[in-house]
């Protein structure tokens, strides 16, 4: 079995960026991780300095996908800013279809939900992906996702 990965976002805002990244990706809050009931509980116990104001991890945030496909993403506040392009970003992708106007007006449309977030569109290469910036400069593209593969050939 290959290893798993997760990806962790350093930011100014991790409340900001986990809104954010929660719309793109369709992602939710991760459960804590047992025993503890929340991530309160658990916060507490691994690092208790951690800014909490009202009750609310003000400097970290942890998505996961719902259906416990997609990799974790973890959003930690930082001191220093952002200062060049990244050297890794993530692509988001679209559902396939077999139509290239449909395709395009797919990622058109994720495009701009992203942009609604907060996010600002870089550049675009027309019918093939938008390059992207979260809230806080990170960027991204928007795509589509690969074909599906052809069925195999019913057996008798």
């Amino acid at each position: 079995m290959a290893p798993r990965i997760d990806f962790t976002l350093d930011c100014a805002d991790a409340l900001l960026l986990a809104g954010f990244w929660k719309t793109a990706l369709d992602y939710i809050d991760e459960p804590p991780p047992a025993p503890f009931k929340t991530r309160l509980e658990w916060m507490a116990h691994v690092a208790p300095d951690e800014e909490i104001v009202g009750g609310v991890i003000t400097d970290a945030a942890w998505l996961c996908d719902p259906d416990g496909v997609g990799p974790r993403l973890g959003i930690l506040t930082v001191p220093e800013p952002k200062t060049v392009k990244n050297r890794l970003h993530l692509d988001i992708r679209v559902p396939w279809h077999p139509d290239a106007a449909e395709r395009w007006a797919r990622v058109q449309a994720k495009s701009a939900q992203l942009v609604e977030a907060g996010g600002r569109v870089l550049a675009e290469y027309a019918g093939h992906h938008v390059t992207m910036a979260d809230p806080e400069g990170n960027e991204f593209c928007v795509a589509v996702g690969p074909a599906p593969a052809p069925a195999a050939p019913a057996r008798d």
